[in-house]
């Protein structure tokens, strides 16, 4: 079996907070001789908006990535950093490469979700833009209490909670980032992964005939 890529002492070791809503904020989370290896095979994602994994080409050590990140070790670690029961949910996983100046805005994951992670895949990142705030509430961006650059091997993960509030600020261009959710049920499953589909579906075509229009329906981004 190939080594794991996610550097599970970094996680067992970031401190997971419960105000406003639980919460957890990790540095380097991927293993340092492997982080190049997941950067290089990230798949190539030309246009802004979700992707689900299984419309996407990629690499050997990001399919290890997908892999360890569905697995018992990352659900039971982050369950027992929450305090939650995860054992009977289900996993989904969605890409992202690129980000419009309009994403960001800010916005609570759906009720489906009980969980969302979100690493970071960018090499580096000086911009003071783009940057994930979880926030004391809807009403302002700048009233934020954490806040994570999207740098390579940067963590974020929050219990999808009513007042999880959270967003960033407008940025364009390559912004790289793998989202898992743990969600309730098979029925919840179904219904997203399809919309996605569909979704990415749209916009690959949209790109096609309008590329410089893009897709219109991702301002909830992380």
């Amino acid at each position: 079996e190939s080594p794991s890529v996610i550097n599970w002492d970094a996680l067992r070791a970031a401190a997971a907070g419960a105000a406003p809503f639980p919460h957890l904020i990790a540095a380097d989370v991927l293993t340092p001789e492997l982080a190049d290896s997941v950067s290089r095979d990230f798949p190539q994602i030309d246009n802004p908006g979700s992707f689900p994994c299984e419309t996407l080409q990629y690499g050997p050590a990001f399919a290890r990535l997908l892999q360890d990140i569905r697995g018992e070790k990352m659900r039971d670690l982050v369950a027992e950093k929450f305090a939650m029961d995860l054992a009977r949910s289900k996993t989904m996983v969605t890409v992202r490469g690129r980000c419009r100046q309009t994403d960001g805005k800010i916005h609570t994951d759906s009720k489906g979700k009980l969980v969302t992670v979100l690493i970071y895949m960018n090499d580096s990142w000086e911009s003071p833009e783009g940057r994930l705030r979880l926030l004391n509430g809807p009403g302002d961006l700048n009233d934020y209490f954490a806040e994570a650059p999207p740098s390579r091997g940067a963590m974020v993960a929050f219990a999808c909670v009513p007042n999880a509030w959270h967003g960033h600020s407008g940025f364009c261009g390559q912004r790289r980032a793998v989202q898992l959710n743990w969600v309730a049920g098979e029925k919840y499953l179904r219904r997203e992964r399809r919309r996605h589909m569909v979704s990415a579906a749209v916009k690959k075509i949209r790109a096609a005939v309008f590329p410089a229009a893009g897709p219109k329906n991702n301002a909830a981004s992380h």
